[in-house]
């Protein structure tokens, strides 16, 4: 009787193994090794994420449950709790980064439509903290007893994929990542605000790419200019030049002030968003939407 393949060997089928086999190749991570490869390690975790495994143990039960299957399942041999944490442990984490951004990359392209109808992509920048036990994590201490990391994500509004990673310690402020964002020129990127960080928003804008934020309540500036005829909810659009001691030296060019009411969120709720002014015959990104 004819028998199709397993369920998670069809969803590996879709996994480019000869770029994942250059990689491992670029950074050695095959070298000395006899049963256990790169490929078996990303197939044995790629499944305990899929059936929702707690733990290594967890893992390792549920692989020995399917021993039978393991060669048909692509995951090679019998796989034992040493080999695998030894693994995870020794083996340069590289290879599976560069190969998840490759099919990060892989998804994008396949989901990109024009919604915008802008040039550039449009990107949200924002964390979320993972809470670890502190006994076990104790290099991810957070509290006095509390552990736990931040996974500072840039995800493509356009595609809905997240587009890039960046994970540090919890007591990390968000600001800080911002460094580590490949920025593109030409690009949007949307900031809560946790990201008044004046020095790298003007790099931002230096490399030619936009950017808006949520702006603080205690925002020291000084009004330059005025837009009168102003869309629907916008409350005020106005040029403005810092004036903090410190904000005024990281950024010395003007800044655009736009004030809008949300009628979905609260009748007198107002955001005070900050976005760069492009020179002139540029445009600049509109708030308004």
């Amino acid at each position: 009787m004819y028998q199709d393949k397993y369920v998670f060997a069809q969803l590996v089928s879709f996994l480019n193994r000869s770029k994942f086999n250059r990689i491992v190749a670029k950074y050695n991570g095959d070298k000395y090794v006899k049963h256990f490869t790169c490929w078996n390690q990303l197939l044995s975790l790629m499944f305990g994420q899929l059936s929702n495994r707690e733990s290594l143990r967890d893992l390792i039960v549920a692989l020995d449950a399917h021993h039978s299957k393991s060669y048909h399942l692509g995951l090679g041999k019998n796989i034992s709790k040493s080999s695998l944490a030894r693994a995870n442990q020794d083996r340069d984490y590289h290879i599976f980064e560069e190969y998840a951004y490759y099919l990060v990359n892989e998804a994008r392209q396949k989901r990109v439509a024009d919604i915008f109808k802008i040039e550039g992509n449009v990107y949200a920048f924002d964390s979320t903290t993972i809470d670890l036990c502190l006994s076990v994590f104790w290099w991810a201490k957070f509290r006095k007893k509390k552990g736990g990391i931040k996974v500072h994500t840039l995800y493509d509004v356009e595609t809905q994929i997240p587009a890039f990673f960046h994970i540090t310690e919890a007591s990390v402020h968000d600001s800080t990542a911002m460094k580590e964002i490949p920025y593109e020129s030409g690009s949007y990127y949307i900031f809560d605000r946790a990201y008044n960080h004046f020095k790298m928003l003007f790099k931002i804008h230096q490399i030619g790419a936009f950017y808006v934020l949520r702006a603080k309540k205690n925002l020291q500036c000084k009004m330059i200019k005025w837009k009168r005829r102003l869309p629907k909810n916008v409350l005020s659009d106005v040029t403005i030049e810092l004036t903090g001691f410190y904000p005024k030296q990281y950024y010395p060019e003007h800044l655009r002030l736009v004030r809008y009411w949300d009628p979905m969120r609260c009748t007198f709720l107002h955001f005070k968003l900050l976005t760069f002014t492009r020179t002139a015959g540029k445009s600049s990104f509109s708030s308004s939407g």
